[in-house]
């Protein structure tokens, strides 16, 4: 039986997560709220803001303030660009929205990292300090402790989202919000709030002032991505998680090469499993309430190439990444030196985004180096593109595609470089085909589940739209009674606690 101190306040041990029983109470009152509201326009778009920042809460706790204050900086900035006529006045609001933005992020997700460097690099001792917390502590007699910095949840998200806002307007290629309620609700939108889609402005707000609309056919989707991201989060990838992928990277030398191999099939399909999942059920949970949220996933591990993985993989960010970053650098419009230096200069960002250690900005720049490497290869050996046209072309590019993704993987799950030193020295001097059959005896069901992820996420795209297609048309009651029996299998298949999801950390 929940409390109500389950239900309306922050636990730090249990933040709120779709595939919590607590988060299935809590969206079913919401839902039956909305749908009263959902007529006016104005209520609808207020409520939401309101649910999805408690939603927020319950989820990180006070640093909802934060969010709050990205929010109204943000959508002054915005105004205040859109309305000005002089280029200093659009200059310094969007140096303003950018300073508070990213300084905001670098200092909860990079400043134990840049005092350790520089700490390495001058051999001093310095150490990172809470200024905020001790700005409470003595202006509002509070006690937080100075000496740590803990992350916002979904700060890297957001931040992109609102920053995106302002250098559309900046750009001349958005009209702000109507007002600071709709630009929140834009913000915060609880779906995809911590942990994306990365939604734009000019995709959501048009949305914002529509009437709801769910047809029968919408609601079959909507309900198929949410039972099949369930599955994905808690059946696939928690399962593979707790019961063999966290113990081998936690301690590669109690494992055989092989087991360490296993161990990075495994995180391959269980990230892919986590933020796919927790993205269907973004995208499903969004058209419940009748908006549409952009595809984030297309069955990356198909990619022919790094290039064609960064089309499929994470779909927002990548383009996020592009538009913003990459083309702000300067693009493919300088040359090809600078188009090689703007891609690597890209991925080295974008491996740092995804958290404050060397071991991302390997990670980023091994995807840039391929990226790179790819455009030589086509570049210097033009049969290549033809080659790769071929059936037996296309699947050895995916195979090279997919264990090079993989490789990279290491870097972005092990602890730190030293982990994966160990790993790859296991996998190379420690392979040896005795005793392999008795650990796939030993851990099948995982096995069973790795393959079982790989082969669903290889179907061809025809299978999958026919399943679909199947659930959208059978009777209402066959839909409801495939989602309790997901639902069922989704948590009998537990084994210890909800994980949280995996880009809840960035």
């Amino acid at each position: 039986m929940l409390t109500l101190r389950e239900i309306f306040f922050y636990a730090e041990d249990a933040p709120l997560i779709f595939s919590q029983y607590l988060f299935l109470f809590l969206f079913s009152i919401g839902f039956i709220v909305y749908s009263v509201v959902q007529r006016k326009l104005v209520v609808r778009n207020a409520y939401l803001l309101l649910f999805s920042l408690f939603f927020y809460y319950k989820s990180g706790g006070l640093y909802f303030w934060l969010l709050i204050l990205s929010t109204i900086v943000d959508y002054y900035c915005g105004n205040t660009i859109y309305k000005s006529k002089e280029q200093s006045t659009r200059n310094f609001f969007l140096i303003l929205s950018l300073v508070v933005n990213l300084g905001m992020l670098a200092f909860f997700k990079y400043s134990y990292y840049l005092v350790e460097v520089m700490n390495n690099f001058l051999g001093t001792e310095f150490r990172a300090i809470n200024f905020m917390a001790s700005i409470s502590n003595g202006v509002f007699g509070t006690n937080f402790d100075i000496t740590e910095i803990f992350l916002p949840v979904g700060i890297s998200f957001y931040t992109f989202q609102t920053l995106s806002y302002t250098i559309d307007i900046y750009r001349k290629q958005l009209e702000p919000a109507k007002n600071i309620v709709d630009f929140g609700f834009f913000v915060t939108f609880f779906p995809q709030l911590v942990a994306g889609p990365i939604v734009r402005a000019a995709d959501f707000i048009p949305q914002i002032y529509k009437k709801f609309s769910l047809t029968r056919e919408q609601l079959g989707i909507a309900l198929y991505l949410i039972m099949v991201g369930l599955f994905k989060k808690t059946v696939i990838s928690d399962y593979i998680s707790v019961n063999f992928v966290d113990r081998v990277f936690d301690d590669p030398n109690l494992y055989t090469g092989f087991s360490n191999l296993m161990a990075v099939y495994g995180y391959s399909i269980q990230i892919y499993c986590d933020f796919s999942g927790y993205s269907d059920m973004a995208i499903g949970l969004a058209a419940l309430l009748g908006f549409q949220l952009p595809i984030n996933f297309n069955s990356p591990y198909k990619a022919t190439s790094i290039t064609d993985f960064w089309r499929r993989w994470h779909i927002s960010l990548s383009s996020w990444l592009r538009d913003y970053l990459y083309i702000s650098l300067g693009g493919n419009r300088k040359g090809k030196i600078r188009t090689y230096i703007n891609l690597m200069l890209t991925m080295l960002l974008g491996g740092l985004w995804h958290g404050a250690a060397t071991k991302f900005i390997i990670w980023g720049g091994l995807h840039g180096f391929g990226l790179v490497v790819h455009k030589l290869w086509l570049k210097y050996v033009p049969q290549a593109k033809n080659a790769v046209l071929s059936r037996v072309g296309t699947v050895a590019s995916a195979i090279f595609t997919f264990h090079f993704v993989a490789f990279c993987w290491i870097y972005f799950r092990a602890k730190d470089v030293a982990t994966v030193k160990l790993m790859l020295n296991r996998m190379f001097t420690d392979f040896v085909g005795t005793g392999i059959w008795e650990r796939v005896v030993s851990y099948n069901k995982v096995f069973l589940l790795i393959l079982l992820g790989f082969v669903i996420h290889l179907l061809p795209y025809r299978w999958k739209d026919a399943a679909k297609s199947w659930f959208i048309d059978v009777p209402d009651l066959v839909k409801v009674a495939i989602v309790a029996l997901v639902i069922f299998i989704s948590y009998q298949a537990k084994t210890a606690d909800v994980q949280p999801f995996i880009y809840f950390q960035f």
